[in-house]
Parts: structure tokens; C-alpha cells; sequence
């Protein structure tokens, strides 16, 4: 295609394993052609879960000989492996963020590729995506009830006030209104969830979750909210105005996830104010630093092990801040949305990448 539309790129970047053969047969098939022989791959990887196994026979529809079909290339445990294409013939590797490029070369999130990943590791960077601060603007949203900025985060208040209105929850500015936008999964950790979900209705909080997935969680949350009507909202849908009126209203942002390889929703729930309590994991702990109240530094708060108790301790000591010193929780407020996890952050890093490779 590239040479009938008289175009050349210095670089074509491949993601996921949907783009993976790109890297190899560029390398091994477009590369003895004159036109082609100085592009470039990077090739990112942005859920190392999914990956692309095909059949053998799969190496023929490509245009592959049966050298390929080894391990120290595409075969991957009897089946032809996309993703494994893009890490093995890719000249550079980025994934989602700094922390996930250190987590997908170890046995627990590397589903099986750690080892060729390690073997390229010094190819590998870490490049936290962003969000778009035009469609995530507080102070330009027209889907939450009160614009505001981190100057005015009175502004929020009122939002906490309409959307407690709204969902049918008592008007409350003396305890944390705690919000969830996931899809219902273990992967997001509403099995901790799950195991604590009554222990967390019993705490000094309102609670609201916006999600569809399992019909197992799904269940859970409309008898959870049966049972505890006057303290928490299941709302089983998708929704974005909904969402973002929960980001524009919301005190804590709860995010237990099991592995996050960037997250998004942590920055969105900065960009308005809503305090990230998360996991440490993956882009999560790259976006979110603890609060640390001797120094007055951090955006949010950090648990480490994926279990109940963590979590609930963390819960806890957001709680506390919040109810007994109003003072500081603003100013955390005002220094979360002060932030910057734009898209020009990344881009500039990703210039730099491909000025790199060029």
C-alpha cells in the first residue's frame, strides 16, 4: 500500500498483538526492498494478556516459511503468536507505563512471554498514557452540575450536593461520598470488593458504583444497595455523563484493581478532585503518590497487597483525613487537580522516542 500512495514513514508504530506480524514480515520479507529497507518498528504493548494465538497453518497465510514456527520465534506453545511477532522483531518496545514495563518481564503478569520480553529489555520503555483535558475539563464540563477549577473547589461541594439529590442519598458534606467507575471484574478487584463490600457499608462514608460485568458483582451491588438503601447507589449501566458527574462529585476515588497496566480513570479522578485510592500496580502507582502527611506530599492514597485489609486501611486513613482535618484534605484537593496527566506530557516522550529510533 505505501508505495501506491507515494507515502514513506520513518516509522510505523504497531499496537497490541493485532499489528504484530507488521514487525516481522517488514523485517524479514519488505526489507530486501529498496523502498522499505530504512522504516522502522515500535510496536507497544498495551494488555499483555491478549496476544494472538493462531494455528500453525497460520505461518502460510502470512507468507511465512516453517523456519518461523520455533521457539526462538513466532510458535508459542503449539500456536502461532502475534503479540510475540511484535516484541521479537520490533525495533523499539514501549507499554502503558514505567511501572508495567518493570512488571511484564516476572512470571506473575508476564503470561508467558517474560522471558522474551527480558531478552529485549533494554528495548523496552515505559510511557504513561494521558487523557484528553478538552472531553475531562471541570472547569468547562457541561455534564456535571457546577463548573469549577483548583482555585474554586467550592465548586465540587455543590456537585457532591446535587448528585446526592440526584441518586436519592441523604445530603451529607460531613463524611466522603466514594466513587467507583469500572467494569465489574476481578481484574478491577471487586473480589476484595466482594469479601468486604459489608465491612465498607458499616464505615463513616456514602458509597456509589457505576459498572456493568460479572452478573455475580452485578447481583452483589443491587443487594447490597437493597439492603443498605440510605448508603449506597449500584448503578449497572454505562454511562459517561453519569460517570463524570461521579468524578465532578465524588471525595475518594476507589480503584483495587488486581493489575492496572496504565488506568485511566485514577487521572480523570485527579483532573476533578476525587482523591484515587489504589492498588499498587502498574500505572496506578506511577499516577498516584501517597499522601504522606508530615511532608504535606502526595495526590492520593496507596495500598500494596491485594487483600481486604489493605484496602480497608487505606479506606480508613482517607476517612480520617477527610473528617478530622478539612483544612489539608483541600489542599490535597487543589494539589490533585493541579496535575498535569495530559496527552502532551506523553507526546513529548514519545517524540523523543521516535527521534531516537530515526
Amino acid at each position: 500500500m505505501l508505495p501506491k500512495i507515494d507515502f514513506k514513514p520513518d516509522i510505523i508504530h504497531c499496537n497490541d498483538w493485532e499489528c504484530g506480524p507488521i514487525c516481522i514480515l517488514l523485517r524479514e520479507q519488505y526489507k530486501s526492498m529498496e523502498f522499505y529497507k530504512d522504516i522502522k518498528t515500535v510496536f507497544t504493548i498495551h494488555n499483555l494478556q491478549w496476544q494472538g494465538n493462531f494455528p500453525r497453518d497460520t505461518l502460510s497465510i502470512l507468507g511465512l516459511g516453517e523456519e518461523f514456527y520455533n521457539p526462538d520465534s513466532l510458535e508459542f506453545y503449539g500456536s502461532v503468536n502475534y503479540m510475540k511477532a511484535g516484541i521479537l522483531y520490533s525495533d523499539l518496545l514501549t507499554t502503558v507505563s514505567p511501572t508495567y514495563a518493570k512488571e511484564i518481564r516476572t512470571p506473575e503478569y508476564g503470561h508467558g512471554l517474560d522471558g522474551v520480553i527480558r531478552k529485549r529489555q533494554k528495548d523496552l520503555r515505559g510511557i504513561i498514557n494521558g487523557i484528553s483535558y478538552r472531553v475531562y475539563n471541570p472547569e468547562t464540563d457541561m455534564d456535571i452540575y457546577k463548573r469549577y477549577t483548583h482555585h474554586f473547589i467550592g465548586g465540587k461541594k455543590e456537585n457532591k450536593r446535587e448528585f446526592q439529590k440526584e441518586i436519592g442519598l441523604e445530603i451529607r458534606d460531613d463524611i466522603p461520598l466514594v466513587g467507583m467507575v469500572s467494569p465489574l471484574s476481578d481484574k478491577k478487584g471487586f473480589d476484595l470488593i466482594e469479601e468486604s463490600i459489608e465491612e465498607i457499608i458499616k464505615m463513616d462514608l456514602q458509597l456509589v458504583i457505576l459498572g456493568t460485568g460479572d452478573p455475580i458483582y452485578e447481583d452483589l451491588l443491587r443487594s447490597i444497595e437493597k439492603k443498605f438503601p440510605y448508603k449506597m447507589r449500584a448503578i449497572i449501566t454505562y454511562n459517561l455523563e453519569v460517570a463524570k458527574k461521579i468524578f465532578a462529585s465524588t471525595d475518594i476515588f476507589l480503584m483495587p484493581s488486581k493489575f492496572e497496566a496504565c488506568g485511566l480513570n485514577q487521572m480523570i479522578a485527579l483532573r476533578y478532585g476525587a482523591i484515587p485510592l489504589v492498588r499498587e500496580t502498574g500505572g496506578l502507582i506511577d499516577t498516584v503518590e501517597p499522601f504522606n502527611h508530615q511532608y504535606l506530599k502526595g495526590n492520593g492514597f496507596v495500598f500494596k497487597e491485594h487483600c481486604k485489609r489493605s484496602m480497608i486501611f487505606a479506606l480508613n486513613e482517607a476517612i480520617a483525613l477527610y473528617e478530622k482535618d478539612k483544612e489539608t484534605w483541600n489542599k490535597l484537593v487543589e494539589r490533585a487537580m493541579n496535575q498535569d496527566f495530559s496527552w502532551t506530557a506523553s507526546a513529548k516522550k514519545y517524540v523523543e522516542l521516535y527521534n531516537e529510533l530515526a
